[in-house]
């Protein structure tokens, strides 16, 4: 039997998104990205894509990486697409540069474990220092303008930032970026705390536990002003994941209007 999803079309979220720009305190906000975007992972980002679109036709946040894994080949297909996203009132955020964290290695068992195996080495930003890493986001910044994209966040990858790394973000003028638990309001120096919505695809456990972990936060979250809904190109690989996506989203749209992250960043006060 097919589910049978609310419909929100974009003249109705975009007069949502004027309303919450006065007023944010009811209702709460979704924000849904998707995370990982390249040539090299888009087939799986369409599949998420009109996955969320059976549910909604709601604006999402699009996590791009210029050069992912070093691949700087142009894909004008997605070119094309993210364009016409852009113009429908979707977003594009910066997503580092390669989404590969070849900095040097460093002592200790724990920073080892976190950018060994929960990070898989794409933890890009987890261990530069300041100057590689504002060179790295001005290179983001410089392919984002050439193609006349504007630029409101950055999200690091695996939301792993080292010290230096968070000093290089402030030298920029973004609006926002978030972490894993955080959504954090860089021109306010204030954050808002929103554990993001994720599943773990990697292994079977992982596809087990998570959507039950992302429903409890989802309820934990009833009353905050904001659930973030993170999705990631492996997650398409797997239906049960993508069906409760689908499920968790249209409850989520009941009771929250879908905004980007830049949306929320400017209308929250």
């Amino acid at each position: 039997m097919q589910a049978c999803w609310p419909r929100v079309n974009e003249r109705n979220w975009k007069r949502s998104e004027s309303l919450l720009q006065n007023d944010l305190s009811d209702p709460g906000t979704l924000c849904v990205s998707i995370h990982d975007v390249a040539p090299d992972t888009w087939t799986e980002c369409e599949v998420l894509l009109q996955a969320v679109r059976a549910v909604a036709d709601i604006p999402l946040t699009w996590l791009v990486i210029p050069h992912y894994h070093g691949n700087g080949a142009r894909s004008h297909q997605l070119e094309s697409t993210l364009q016409q996203m852009l113009e429908h009132g979707h977003e594009l955020a910066l997503h580092g540069y390669t989404h590969l964290d070849d900095a040097p290695a460093r002592a200790g068992p724990v920073g080892s474990l976190v950018r060994n195996v929960y990070t898989e080495r794409e933890g890009e930003f987890a261990a530069l220092d300041e100057q590689e890493a504002r060179r790295r986001i001005a290179l983001g910044l410089e392919w984002f303008q050439a193609r006349g994209w504007p630029v409101s966040g950055f999200v690091a990858p695996a939301w792993l930032m080292s010290q230096q790394a968070w000093h290089a973000v402030h030298a920029f003028p973004f609006l926002y970026t978030t972490t894993f638990t955080h959504f954090h309001l860089l021109q306010q120096k204030r954050e808002v705390f929103s554990p993001s919505l994720v599943y773990t695809a990697r292994n079977k456990g992982g596809r087990a536990l998570s959507p039950v972990t992302a429903s409890t936060i989802a309820y934990l979250l009833k009353d905050a002003p904001l659930v973030r809904f993170s999705l990631h190109p492996r997650d398409a690989h797997y239906p049960a994941l993508v069906r409760h996506a689908q499920h968790l989203i249209a409850r989520l749209l009941e009771s929250r209007m879908p905004l980007t992250k830049a949306a929320f960043a400017q209308a929250y006060q």
